[in-house]
């Protein structure tokens, strides 16, 4: 065998290889799903130590986003504790998604005077 034959026979070795190696790991990768649609979403917006809108209408299984647009930091509490974000800074966002229909009263636990109310109606 001359070294030219050699070379060629290696390379080709090595394609049979990566070929198998392809193989085995489409297998074990399973088939490629598309990404899960996302859900509707809904923004509420804190500035001037208020959340805007107050009371927001949205259907079961939409997320809701509240962003921080003050200069110091709020939290997102609702009253019976379903959900919670941690203090929020300036430009941050804390986001819950809705399972169940219901209302959902909220406000900041470090100015509790900023109130909010998220009405959750049965998907149509």
């Amino acid at each position: 065998m001359t070294l030219s034959e050699a070379a060629s026979a290696a390379v080709s070795r090595r394609g049979r290889h990566l070929a198998a190696l392809a193989v085995v790991l489409a297998a074990v990768a399973g088939p490629v799903l598309p990404a899960a649609a996302a859900g509707p979403a809904a923004t509420v917006t804190i500035a001037n130590f208020t959340f805007e809108p107050a009371v927001l209408d949205v259907a079961v299984g939409t997320t809701v986003t509240w962003t921080n647009g003050d200069d110091i930091p709020h939290t997102v509490v609702e009253t019976g504790k379903t959900f919670k974000s941690k203090p929020l800074d300036t430009d941050d966002s804390f986001s819950h998604t809705f399972e169940s229909a219901g209302e959902f009263a909220y406000f900041c636990s470090l100015h509790p005077h900023m109130t909010g109310k998220v009405v959750v109606h049965a998907a149509d």
